[in-house]
């Protein structure tokens, strides 16, 4: 299939014609942040949410779907990715303060905002609570995707509501008793699946407390100071690579393994941050997930503690067969 059949299958089916910019073979490396990692067959970045529902609904029904922000937790495997990837940073980019009172108020997000941006808005408007945010590397989409958090806050204990999109293209709110909400964990409860496995967060309304500019403006300074000093900005990395275990810390348990520093071609664990895997200069997927592999496999046989990946690899190595 090309793009040109694409869009002429669309405007054959009677459909609005697409409004986004659809693209062939393009290199997944300009879109994680571990700048590393092989082609998707194609890239779809929509136009809003009616263009994104169009698109869902027009894509061939044997043809994978995946949907990245930022792309600050996915790698893609070398050998590259069939199907599309849709791209929605920038995108589904609303951010809007829905109401607010003495009480508090209440922010709606798209699934593409930064969740810096979203805990920069909500200081701007006096609201508190979101400050953590702008310690995530991601996009809203992907914090309420995986219930992202740092120092002691996760993103669902904000949320009020959500609306998320299927494989079909059919739009839904939902509420947070709809999911089982864990630690960097989210998913339907299986009563109200409906269909298909495929479903995507397009936004979220966030219940925040009152506040005040100025403190929520130094909290977020002081949060991102925080990082420059612990976390190995300098390099391309996808964050925190596995989750912590209850009651201790992946960086600890690295770090106790000896394991700061360990490196293949291009990809090491940081001297830094132990549980930050940073590209050095001109890492491929293999050596990352090689790296990942040996970091998991050295902790297990050392400590008998299984450390699990948050961020997703996704697509062949290269060489296997398509």
């Amino acid at each position: 299939m090309t793009i040109p059949d694409l869009y002429s299958g669309i405007s054959a089916a009677g459909t609005h014609p697409l409004r986004g910019e659809l693209r062939q073979h393009e290199p997944m490396q300009r879109h994680v942040s571990w700048r590393a990692g092989g082609s998707v067959d194609y890239f779809y970045q929509p136009a809003d949410l009616e263009d994104l529902a169009i698109f869902l609904r027009s894509w061939p029904e044997d043809k994978p779907v995946a949907m990245i922000g930022l792309g600050s937790n996915l790698l893609v495997r070398d050998g590259g990715l069939p199907g599309v990837i849709i791209c929605l940073h920038a995108k589904l980019n609303d951010l809007v303060l829905v109401e607010q009172d003495e009480q508090g108020g209440l922010v709606y997000a798209g699934a593409g905002i930064p969740c810096a941006k979203l805990a920069r808005f909500a200081a701007s408007h006096h609201l508190a609570g979101a400050e953590f945010l702008a310690g995530i590397p991601g996009t809203v989409g992907g914090a309420l995707a995986m219930n992202a958090g740092c120092y002691g806050s996760d993103t669902w204990s904000l949320v009020e509501r959500v609306t998320t999109i299927d494989r079909r293209g059919m739009v839904c709110e939902r509420q947070p008793e709809d999911y089982r909400i864990g630690y960097r964990h989210v998913a339907l409860h299986e009563t109200v699946v409906s269909g298909t496995p495929d479903i995507w967060f397009t936004g979220g309304w966030f219940r925040l407390l009152p506040g005040k500019a100025e403190a929520s403006r130094q909290a977020v300074k002081a949060l991102l100071t925080a990082r420059i000093k612990t976390q190995p900005l300098g390099h391309p990395s996808a964050g925190s690579v596995f989750r912590n275990p209850p009651g201790d810390h992946a960086a600890r348990l690295i770090e106790q393994c000896s394991l700061k520093g360990f490196r293949i071609g291009d990809a090491m664990v940081s001297t830094l941050h132990a549980n930050f895997i940073i590209n050095c200069g001109h890492a491929t997927a293999a050596e990352i997930e090689a790296v990942i592999d040996t970091v998991r496999d050295t902790v297990h046989r050392k400590t008998g503690i299984s450390l699990i990946p948050e961020v997703r690899i996704i697509g062949q190595r290269k060489g296997s067969a398509q």
